[in-house]
Protein backbone atom coordinates (compact mmCIF):
# COMPACT_ATOMS: atom_id res chain seq x y z
CA UNK A 1 0.00 0.00 0.00
CA UNK A 2 1.10 3.53 -0.75
CA UNK A 3 1.36 5.79 2.29
CA UNK A 4 -0.24 9.13 3.07
CA UNK A 5 1.29 11.29 5.79
CA UNK A 6 -1.50 12.87 7.84
CA UNK A 7 -0.31 15.96 9.70
CA UNK A 8 -3.04 17.17 12.01
CA UNK A 9 -3.39 20.03 14.43
CA UNK A 10 -5.43 18.82 17.43
CA UNK A 11 -5.98 22.44 18.49
CA UNK A 12 -7.50 23.59 15.18
CA UNK A 13 -11.07 24.77 15.06
CA UNK A 14 -13.16 23.09 17.74
CA UNK A 15 -10.95 19.96 17.90
CA UNK A 16 -13.12 18.45 15.13
CA UNK A 17 -10.28 16.36 13.73
CA UNK A 18 -9.98 14.22 16.87
CA UNK A 19 -13.38 12.63 16.27
CA UNK A 20 -12.66 12.10 12.56
CA UNK A 21 -9.35 10.20 12.63
CA UNK A 22 -10.89 6.73 12.30
CA UNK A 23 -13.04 7.91 9.39
CA UNK A 24 -10.00 9.36 7.59
CA UNK A 25 -8.01 6.14 8.08
CA UNK A 26 -10.91 3.95 6.90
CA UNK A 27 -11.59 5.98 3.73
CA UNK A 28 -7.92 5.82 2.75
CA UNK A 29 -7.62 2.07 3.50
CA UNK A 30 -10.63 1.44 1.26
CA UNK A 31 -8.75 3.34 -1.45
CA UNK A 32 -5.65 1.17 -0.93
CA UNK A 33 -3.60 3.68 1.05
CA UNK A 34 -2.16 3.63 4.56
CA UNK A 35 -2.38 6.70 6.79
CA UNK A 36 0.77 7.56 8.74
CA UNK A 37 -0.31 10.14 11.33
CA UNK A 38 1.74 12.94 12.86
CA UNK A 39 0.25 14.98 15.70
CA UNK A 40 1.44 18.57 15.87
CA UNK A 41 2.67 19.43 19.37
CA UNK A 42 3.52 22.85 20.76
CA UNK A 43 6.90 21.64 22.02
CA UNK A 44 7.91 19.93 18.77
CA UNK A 45 8.20 21.55 15.34
CA UNK A 46 6.46 20.30 12.22
CA UNK A 47 9.82 19.57 10.55
CA UNK A 48 10.00 16.32 12.53
CA UNK A 49 6.97 15.04 10.58
CA UNK A 50 9.21 14.63 7.53
CA UNK A 51 12.18 12.93 9.19
CA UNK A 52 11.02 9.44 8.18
CA UNK A 53 9.63 10.27 4.75
CA UNK A 54 10.91 8.44 1.68
CA UNK A 55 9.10 10.33 -1.10
CA UNK A 56 8.79 7.28 -3.38
CA UNK A 57 6.72 5.51 -0.70
CA UNK A 58 4.20 8.32 -0.28
CA UNK A 59 1.27 9.49 -2.42
CA UNK A 60 0.79 12.86 -0.74
CA UNK A 61 0.78 14.88 2.47
CA UNK A 62 -2.67 15.32 4.07
CA UNK A 63 -2.93 18.45 6.21
CA UNK A 64 -5.77 18.73 8.74
CA UNK A 65 -6.07 22.25 10.11
CA UNK A 66 -6.66 25.86 9.16
CA UNK A 67 -4.69 28.27 6.99
CA UNK A 68 -1.98 28.63 9.64
CA UNK A 69 -1.41 24.87 9.79
CA UNK A 70 -1.26 24.59 5.99
CA UNK A 71 1.24 27.46 5.91
CA UNK A 72 3.42 25.83 8.58
CA UNK A 73 3.44 22.50 6.72
CA UNK A 74 4.32 24.13 3.38
CA UNK A 75 7.23 25.99 5.00
CA UNK A 76 8.44 22.83 6.74
CA UNK A 77 8.29 20.91 3.44
CA UNK A 78 10.42 23.60 1.80
CA UNK A 79 13.00 23.43 4.59
CA UNK A 80 13.14 19.61 4.38
CA UNK A 81 13.18 19.47 0.58
CA UNK A 82 9.90 17.52 0.32
CA UNK A 83 7.97 18.21 -2.89
CA UNK A 84 4.99 15.86 -2.58
CA UNK A 85 1.47 17.12 -3.37
CA UNK A 86 -0.70 18.18 -0.44
CA UNK A 87 -4.36 17.65 0.33
CA UNK A 88 -6.19 19.90 2.79
CA UNK A 89 -8.84 18.93 5.34
CA UNK A 90 -10.19 22.35 6.38
CA UNK A 91 -10.91 21.88 10.08
CA UNK A 92 -9.37 25.09 11.43
CA UNK A 93 -10.83 28.37 12.65
CA UNK A 94 -9.81 30.08 9.40
CA UNK A 95 -10.01 27.96 6.22
CA UNK A 96 -9.92 30.69 3.58
CA UNK A 97 -7.49 28.98 1.19
CA UNK A 98 -9.34 25.66 1.18
CA UNK A 99 -12.62 27.50 0.54
CA UNK A 100 -11.00 29.32 -2.38
CA UNK A 101 -9.91 26.00 -3.87
CA UNK A 102 -13.38 24.47 -3.52
CA UNK A 103 -12.45 21.86 -0.93
CA UNK A 104 -15.48 20.68 1.13
CA UNK A 105 -15.54 21.44 4.86
CA UNK A 106 -17.02 18.00 5.53
CA UNK A 107 -14.06 15.69 6.30
CA UNK A 108 -15.49 12.62 4.53
CA UNK A 109 -16.34 14.60 1.39
CA UNK A 110 -12.94 16.31 1.43
CA UNK A 111 -11.09 12.98 1.72
CA UNK A 112 -13.00 11.47 -1.20
CA UNK A 113 -12.53 14.57 -3.35
CA UNK A 114 -8.78 14.49 -2.66
CA UNK A 115 -8.45 10.77 -3.37
CA UNK A 116 -10.36 11.03 -6.66
CA UNK A 117 -8.55 14.12 -7.94
CA UNK A 118 -5.44 14.82 -9.95
CA UNK A 119 -2.73 17.31 -9.01
CA UNK A 120 -3.34 21.01 -9.69
CA UNK A 121 -0.40 23.42 -9.67
CA UNK A 122 -1.31 26.68 -7.93
CA UNK A 123 0.76 29.74 -7.16
CA UNK A 124 2.67 30.22 -3.92
CA UNK A 125 3.71 33.47 -2.28
CA UNK A 126 7.18 34.02 -0.83
CA UNK A 127 8.04 36.71 1.70
CA UNK A 128 11.75 37.04 2.54
CA UNK A 129 12.70 33.51 3.65
CA UNK A 130 9.16 32.21 4.21
CA UNK A 131 6.15 31.17 2.13
CA UNK A 132 2.43 31.93 2.33
CA UNK A 133 -0.47 30.14 0.69
CA UNK A 134 -3.35 32.58 1.14
CA UNK A 135 -2.39 36.06 2.32
CA UNK A 136 0.43 38.13 3.77
CA UNK A 137 -0.54 41.32 5.56
CA UNK A 138 0.72 44.22 7.62
CA UNK A 139 -0.80 47.22 9.31
CA UNK A 140 -3.59 47.59 11.82
CA UNK A 141 -5.30 44.42 13.08
CA UNK A 142 -2.94 42.10 11.20
CA UNK A 143 -1.70 40.41 14.36
CA UNK A 144 -5.18 39.80 15.79
CA UNK A 145 -5.03 36.08 15.00
CA UNK A 146 -1.57 35.83 16.58
CA UNK A 147 -2.83 37.43 19.82
CA UNK A 148 -6.08 35.47 20.06
CA UNK A 149 -6.09 32.77 22.72
CA UNK A 150 -6.20 29.23 21.26
CA UNK A 151 -8.77 28.01 23.80
CA UNK A 152 -11.02 30.98 23.04
CA UNK A 153 -10.79 30.23 19.29
CA UNK A 154 -11.75 26.62 19.95
CA UNK A 155 -14.72 27.72 22.05
CA UNK A 156 -16.30 30.52 20.01
CA UNK A 157 -14.54 30.23 16.63
CA UNK A 158 -14.17 33.34 14.45
CA UNK A 159 -15.98 35.50 17.04
CA UNK A 160 -12.75 35.35 19.05
CA UNK A 161 -10.97 37.25 16.25
CA UNK A 162 -13.61 39.97 16.18
CA UNK A 163 -13.49 40.45 19.96
CA UNK A 164 -9.71 40.74 19.83
CA UNK A 165 -10.02 43.22 16.97
CA UNK A 166 -12.24 45.44 19.11
CA UNK A 167 -9.57 45.41 21.81
CA UNK A 168 -7.08 46.73 19.24
CA UNK A 169 -9.19 49.79 18.25
CA UNK A 170 -7.24 52.20 20.54
CA UNK A 171 -4.16 51.52 18.37
CA UNK A 172 -5.92 52.79 15.23
CA UNK A 173 -3.58 55.28 13.50
CA UNK A 174 -2.07 56.07 10.06
CA UNK A 175 1.06 54.09 9.21
CA UNK A 176 3.87 55.30 6.94
CA UNK A 177 4.88 52.77 4.30
CA UNK A 178 6.86 52.66 1.06
CA UNK A 179 5.92 50.19 -1.67
CA UNK A 180 8.04 49.59 -4.75
CA UNK A 181 6.95 47.46 -7.70
CA UNK A 182 7.02 47.47 -11.49
CA UNK A 183 3.30 48.29 -11.60
CA UNK A 184 2.81 50.74 -8.69
CA UNK A 185 4.99 52.81 -6.37
CA UNK A 186 3.51 54.28 -3.19
CA UNK A 187 5.12 56.37 -0.46
CA UNK A 188 2.46 57.49 2.01
CA UNK A 189 0.20 56.48 4.87
CA UNK A 190 -2.13 53.53 5.12
CA UNK A 191 -4.14 51.55 7.64
CA UNK A 192 -3.83 48.07 6.23
CA UNK A 193 -2.11 46.19 3.40
CA UNK A 194 -2.88 42.68 2.19
CA UNK A 195 -1.02 40.68 -0.45
CA UNK A 196 -3.25 37.86 -1.66
CA UNK A 197 -2.56 34.59 -3.36
CA UNK A 198 -6.07 33.50 -2.39
CA UNK A 199 -9.24 35.56 -2.27
CA UNK A 200 -10.62 35.90 1.26
CA UNK A 201 -9.37 36.78 4.74
CA UNK A 202 -11.51 36.11 7.79
CA UNK A 203 -14.36 35.26 5.40
CA UNK A 204 -14.21 38.76 3.89
CA UNK A 205 -14.05 38.51 0.10
CA UNK A 206 -11.34 41.13 -0.47
CA UNK A 207 -9.29 40.01 -3.49
CA UNK A 208 -12.34 39.55 -5.69
CA UNK A 209 -10.24 39.34 -8.87
CA UNK A 210 -7.64 36.88 -7.58
CA UNK A 211 -6.58 33.90 -9.66
CA UNK A 212 -4.15 31.48 -8.01
CA UNK A 213 -2.87 30.25 -11.37
CA UNK A 214 -1.97 33.56 -13.07
CA UNK A 215 1.51 33.96 -11.56
CA UNK A 216 0.46 37.23 -9.90
CA UNK A 217 -0.32 38.39 -6.37
CA UNK A 218 -3.21 40.77 -5.67
CA UNK A 219 -2.08 43.75 -3.58
CA UNK A 220 -4.69 45.75 -1.65
CA UNK A 221 -3.75 48.85 0.36
CA UNK A 222 -6.36 50.64 2.44
CA UNK A 223 -5.07 54.21 2.54
CA UNK A 224 -5.27 56.33 5.68
CA UNK A 225 -8.53 58.30 5.37
CA UNK A 226 -10.63 60.55 7.58
CA UNK A 227 -12.73 58.80 10.24
CA UNK A 228 -16.00 59.74 8.55
CA UNK A 229 -14.86 57.97 5.35
CA UNK A 230 -14.36 54.60 7.05
CA UNK A 231 -17.99 53.45 7.23
CA UNK A 232 -18.71 54.15 3.51
CA UNK A 233 -15.49 52.31 2.65
CA UNK A 234 -16.49 49.34 4.82
CA UNK A 235 -19.85 49.22 3.03
CA UNK A 236 -17.99 49.08 -0.29
CA UNK A 237 -15.97 46.14 1.09
CA UNK A 238 -19.16 44.30 2.02
CA UNK A 239 -20.54 44.92 -1.47
CA UNK A 240 -17.27 43.89 -3.15
CA UNK A 241 -16.84 47.35 -4.69
CA UNK A 242 -13.75 48.49 -2.77
CA UNK A 243 -11.11 47.69 -5.40
CA UNK A 244 -12.28 50.59 -7.55
CA UNK A 245 -12.39 53.08 -4.65
CA UNK A 246 -9.97 56.01 -4.64
CA UNK A 247 -9.38 55.20 -0.95
CA UNK A 248 -7.82 51.88 -1.96
CA UNK A 249 -4.71 51.02 -3.97
CA UNK A 250 -5.17 47.79 -5.89
CA UNK A 251 -2.85 46.12 -8.38
CA UNK A 252 -1.50 42.75 -9.50
CA UNK A 253 2.22 42.05 -9.49
CA UNK A 254 4.64 39.14 -9.37
CA UNK A 255 7.04 40.93 -6.99
CA UNK A 256 7.20 43.96 -4.69
CA UNK A 257 9.38 45.52 -2.01
CA UNK A 258 7.97 47.07 1.18
CA UNK A 259 9.73 49.33 3.67
CA UNK A 260 8.25 50.49 6.97
CA UNK A 261 9.74 51.93 10.16
CA UNK A 262 6.53 51.74 12.19
CA UNK A 263 6.19 49.53 15.26
CA UNK A 264 4.02 46.93 13.52
CA UNK A 265 4.36 43.26 12.67
CA UNK A 266 3.58 41.21 9.59
CA UNK A 267 1.31 38.21 9.32
CA UNK A 268 1.35 35.23 6.95
CA UNK A 269 -1.76 33.05 6.95
CA UNK A 270 -2.51 33.90 10.56
CA UNK A 271 1.04 33.30 11.82
CA UNK A 272 3.79 35.80 12.62
CA UNK A 273 5.65 36.91 9.50
CA UNK A 274 9.18 38.28 8.96
CA UNK A 275 10.40 41.76 9.89
CA UNK A 276 10.74 44.70 7.48
CA UNK A 277 11.98 45.28 4.83
CA UNK A 278 9.94 42.76 2.85
CA UNK A 279 10.70 41.22 -0.52
CA UNK A 280 7.57 39.48 -1.76
CA UNK A 281 7.31 37.31 -4.86
CA UNK A 282 4.83 35.02 -6.57
CA UNK A 283 6.11 31.56 -7.44
CA UNK A 284 3.93 30.49 -10.36
CA UNK A 285 2.72 26.92 -9.96
CA UNK A 286 4.87 26.55 -6.84
CA UNK A 287 2.38 24.44 -4.89
CA UNK A 288 0.96 21.05 -5.90
CA UNK A 289 -2.56 20.58 -4.51
CA UNK A 290 -5.01 17.66 -4.59
CA UNK A 291 -8.77 18.06 -4.29
CA UNK A 292 -9.07 21.34 -6.19
CA UNK A 293 -12.52 21.43 -7.67
CA UNK A 294 -13.15 25.06 -8.36
CA UNK A 295 -10.69 27.87 -8.86
CA UNK A 296 -13.08 30.79 -9.01
CA UNK A 297 -12.30 33.20 -11.80
CA UNK A 298 -14.18 36.37 -12.63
Amino acid sequence: MKKVKLIYNPYSGENVILSKLDEIINIHQEAGMTIVPYRIRKECGIDAAFDDIIPSEYEYILVAGGDGTVDSVVNAMARKGVSLPIGILPVGTANDFAKFLGIPFDVEEACKQIINSSVTSVDLGSINDKYFVNVASTGLFTDVSQKTDVNLKNTIGKLAYYLKGIEELPNFRPLKVKITSEQVNFDGTMYLMLIFNGKTAGNFNLATRADATDGMLDVIVFKAVQAYELIPLFIKVLKGEHLDSDKVIYFKTDRLHIECNEDIVTDIDGEKGPDFPLDIKCIKGGLKILGVKWLKKE
